[in-house]
């Protein structure tokens, strides 16, 4: 039951939070209450299309298929294909990390990963077409040409940082 508990400690936190203020600074306490509900309310929108995406994923994509195109023989090619797959993507960063996990357990390269998440994060199509009709085409151009090598850099140190063997009990300790 503790363990159980413990899982939702953050929640717990909020709301004694959100109880105190509510003692000293009612308004906000009542905004305070708002924002978290309004949060909560999305990403309770978000997150059950992303499980169904999950378990297309895993049904429909074969392992054979990740591993060629993002595992760690794909060399360029996955690293292109792991933006490709990030500047497609629509929905919060949040969405992006169960996406991650199945890639991973798919056969996926750490670095790919990063690539992919960094992407989704940073550079989609519509947040290029939006800066360049807003800011300039000039300035998204710019932004995407710094944007780039930044994200493959990451992805490749992140793979220098964390070696496989790593990786492998991290997510089997998490896994437990």
């Amino acid at each position: 039951m503790r363990e159980k508990l413990a899982d939702y400690r953050l929640f717990f936190t909020v709301l004694v939070a959100n109880l105190a203020l509510s003692l000293w600074q009612p308004e906000t306490a009542r905004l305070a209450a708002l924002n978290s509900t309004g949060f909560l309310l999305e990403v309770l929108s978000i997150v059950p299309p992303v499980m169904v995406l999950m378990g297309l994923l895993d049904v429909w994509v074969p392992r054979r298929l990740v591993e060629a195109h993002l595992g760690p023989d794909s060399g360029a090619v996955g690293a292109g294909v792991a933006m490709l797959l990030g500047t497609a993507a629509a929905g919060p960063l949040y969405a992006a990390f169960p996406v991650a996990v199945s890639l991973r357990k798919k056969g996926a390269r750490l670095a790919n990963i990063v690539i992919f998440l960094g992407t989704w994060g940073a550079i989609k199509i519509p947040m290029i077409l939006m800066e360049s009709s807003f800011i300039s085409l000039r300035f998204a151009l710019l932004r995407l040409m710094l944007t780039v090598p930044c994200i493959l850099a990451c992805g490749y140190l992140m793979e220098r940082l964390m070696p496989e063997r790593e990786l492998e009990e991290e997510t089997g300790a998490a896994g437990a």
